[in-house]
């Protein structure tokens, strides 16, 4: 309704803004006849948030054939070159990245758009951002491959994630990943990942410094084999084919 009143988006359902926002959760939960979750902390999220207990399939996040196909033992890394793939917005708190890594020796370069009404986050982050920090503005797939290849560590210090789409993605090009201790994230990236503590910039950094020193991460074949949008669809369509035929 808010974002009805800021952006002008249409609320399509009248029965929704009767019923409110937990009540019609609940009215679709408990006529699914089945759910699919991203992963199953997500299914265990949602039922301590509804008590609904329902059968469930996990189909998991997965990153485009393009971050696949390369060689990433034979990527050479700039250890000092840091990228953070995301919207610029309070959610993905770049402004606890930026205070982690300002007037280091690392190049920190934020790529990805002005969220919808947060320009006011912005400018704080370009107010405290020293010379080492770049802001770049979003860039199509095909040109991430580029940031990916040339990038030792990839960042998302964000306040959740239930995976972070380009954490995989940088993950599959070889980069090692820093990613938040906030939400699904340890389901898909396991012992491969360096973890942080969003509200604190000390623990973004340190998490940051152990990535760019250590070796290239295992996660590249993993991802291969669980998370594209092949097997992805595979297992969607399964899942269809559950229901249908009970």
């Amino acid at each position: 309704m808010a974002r009805s009143l800021l952006n002008g988006e249409r609320i399509i359902s009248k029965e929704y803004v009767f019923y409110g926002h937990t009540s019609s959760i609940k009215k679709i939960l408990k006529h699914a006849r089945l759910l699919l979750p991203n992963s199953d902390n997500e299914y265990r999220r949602l039922y301590r948030s509804y008590q609904i207990e329902k059968e469930f399939e996990i189909i998991p996040n997965a990153v485009d054939d393009m971050f696949l196909l390369q060689n990433t033992a034979a990527i050479v890394k700039d250890p000092t070159m840091i990228i953070s793939v995301a919207r610029i917005e309070g959610l993905k708190n770049q402004l606890n990245l930026i205070r982690a890594l300002n007037n280091t020796s690392y190049s920190l370069l934020l790529i990805g758009n002005i969220s919808i009404n947060q320009n006011r986050y912005y400018e704080q982050c370009r107010k405290e951002a020293a010379g080492n920090i770049h802001f770049v503005p979003y860039v199509m797939q095909q040109k991430l491959v580029e940031y990916y290849q040339k990038a030792k560590v990839h960042v998302l210090a964000s306040w959740f994630e239930t995976t972070g789409l380009s954490s995989l993605e940088a993950a599959a090009m070889g980069c090692n990943v820093v990613i938040t201790d906030k939400g699904d994230t340890r389901e898909y990236f396991g012992d491969d990942a360096f973890y942080c503590n969003p509200s604190s910039p000390e623990s973004i950094y340190l998490a940051i410094e152990s990535a760019a020193k250590k070796e290239q991460n295992n996660l590249s074949s993993k991802i291969a084999e669980r998370y594209t949008w092949k097997h992805t669809a595979d297992k969607t369509a399964a899942a269809y084919h559950r229901v249908l035929i009970s």
